[in-house]
């Protein structure tokens, strides 16, 4: 199943945004803060994936806005292979 290249834009920038706003001392100065209501906030323009890729798309957009430098790539190349190929 393949979800449209908009919804995965969306996804893209929200994790942008959230990477950017993420110290990893946040957990420690805010009892409130959870990664993952960043990755739900990320996750709310895709909708019907199988479980499976679903818990997968989570934890690389987790791990990206924990460490973009070391995980954007993977994230790039997940959402690559589950976006549909561009029209020519």
């Amino acid at each position: 199943m393949t979800i449209p290249q908009e919804q995965f834009d969306d996804l893209l920038s929200r994790t942008a945004l959230a990477a950017m706003f993420y110290y990893p001392e946040i957990a420690v100065d805010d009892e409130d803060y959870r990664i993952q209501n960043d990755v739900d906030y990320c996750m709310e323009p895709i909708f019907g994936l199988a479980e499976e890729v679903d818990e997968q798309l989570r934890l690389a957009v987790g791990r990206t806005i924990a460490d973009p430098t070391a995980h954007r790539a993977g994230l790039i190349a997940l959402v690559i292979e589950l976006a549909p190929p561009p029209i020519e």
